[in-house]
């Protein structure tokens, strides 16, 4: 071997390699087969008689490799809150979950508003094998009132714009970023919330915020924000993105706009489609995330958007914060878990097949994300860049914060037993392999 492919902070050249004996999913390349896949120079090349002494061998029998999966929703905290996580320490955790590509979003501190922070971000992430993709804010400052400058912020690369971590509140500011990034070529991403019903709350309005005493967010909240997008879309003809789907009104209301071929791509994330409002019952703030956890119908009809394509996307919406600040009662706590390291395992474990298959979810995580952000897609076939996720399927495995790459623990799935995990990535002209 010339290199070792299991230093996450130092990842290896993948000039050259010979990944032998996967079985190889690639949906849209007609792949589903056990084969050996040759890389050189970092881009697929044909199967030689003999492997060149110059390249590397990975034996993987028993393993999957697939496109490489990528995170519509994440959280990296820098500039402003690296005490959480950092660009560097965000990359890790994605390449230790299998990601080999994020958008990350633009709630920092200073927030990623004009083309200087964004491009910092950019090149602070460079370095890392993972394709990580600014969403700029939306409006100057995250406030809502005035547009930032959408045409820079276009040049240097950024594909959609959002006030994520809140709602843009004006109806007409929705409607004239949604319109201005149409025609850039980009698009809006909608925290869906209106923040006159929600505010104040810290768990979903229902049964288990009275038995608990806690103040509610009701369902309708989010509801009347995925309508109001929907309407512009349908009056603009501007596309919108809703994020972190959580209700039941919520999927059906996009599936109504999908049927009319309107512009509307929405997300859910692992928790809301594995986690009801009832886990909240032991005030554990790991429990406290925006939008909260729902009801099982909410849950259950969130299954069924991403198994039938309602919902486009399977993300993490990936929110580090301290233990410090998660000790904290429970009103007080800020919203938000970890994500990028738990996702892939919890979908082998409690998604694939019995939600849905395989060859859906890679549509759901390695397509449709790019899709939205108008980036090109990973193509396993000769000539093409690799770009892998390398997956161990039947590998069990207890979450454990204490083993995450991510400077921040909050996840409420410690100790959960799972069956399915990322052996590693190939991207960028790297890799990171894992040993077993």
């Amino acid at each position: 071997m010339r290199h070792s492919y299991s230093d996450f902070e130092h990842p290896a050249p993948a000039v050259n390699l010979f990944l032998q004996g996967a079985r190889v999913v690639d949906p849209r390349a007609g792949l589903d087969q056990t084969m050996d896949l040759h890389i050189r120079e970092g881009r697929f090349a044909p199967t030689p008689s003999q492997v060149p002494a110059d390249t590397d061998v990975i034996h993987l029998k028993g393993h999957i490799i697939t496109p490489g999966w990528f995170d519509l929703h994440v959280h990296l905290r820098e500039p402003g809150r690296e005490v959480a996580e950092t660009i560097d320490s965000g990359c890790q955790a994605a390449m230790n979950g299998g990601f080999t590509g994020l958008a990350c979003m633009p709630n920092t501190n200073p927030p990623l508003d004009d083309a200087g922070r964004v491009q910092w971000v950019l090149d602070r992430a460079a370095r890392w094998p993972v394709d990580v993709n600014v969403i700029a804010a939306a409006t100057r400052g995250r406030e809502g009132k005035e547009l930032v400058e959408m045409s820079e912020l276009r040049e240097i690369g950024v594909r959609a714009f959002s006030d994520d971590g809140s709602p843009i509140k004006s109806t007409a500011v929705l409607r004239h970023a949604m319109e201005y990034a149409h025609m850039l070529g980009a698009r809006v991403f909608e925290h869906a919330d209106d923040a006159s019903l929600s505010e104040g709350g810290v768990i979903n309005e229902g049964e288990w915020s009275t038995r608990l005493g806690m103040s509610g967010m009701p369902s309708v909240a989010e509801t009347t924000d995925v309508m109001r997008c929907i309407l512009l879309a349908e009056y603009t003809g501007a596309p919108i993105h809703i994020c972190h789907v959580s209700t039941r009104e919520s999927v059906e209301w996009i599936r109504w706009a999908k049927g009319r071929g309107l512009p509307v791509t929405a997300e859910v994330t692992s928790h809301h489609l594995l986690l009801i409002d009832e886990h909240c019952r032991e005030f554990d703030t790991d429990f406290k995330m925006n939008p909260p956890l729902r009801s099982e119908a909410d849950r259950e009809a969130c299954r069924q958007g991403l198994a039938d394509g309602t919902l486009d996307a399977y993300c993490t919406d990936h929110a580090p914060h301290t233990w410090e600040a998660k000790m904290q009662e429970f009103d007080l706590a800020p919203f938000g878990i970890v994500g990028l390291e738990t996702a892939l395992g919890l979908a082998f474990t409690h998604l694939i097949p019995g939600v849905v298959s395989l060859e859906k979810m890679l549509e759901r995580v390695a397509y449709a994300p790019r899709e939205i952000l108008g980036i090109p897609l990973p193509k396993i076939a000769t000539g093409e860049k690799a770009d892998l996720t390398i997956i161990h399927p039947t590998v069990a495995w207890t979450v454990d914060p204490a083993t995450f790459k991510s400077k921040s623990r909050n996840t409420p799935f410690k100790g959960w037993p799972l069956t399915g995990r990322a052996r590693g990535i190939v991207s960028k002209g790297s890799a990171v392999i894992r040993e077993v």
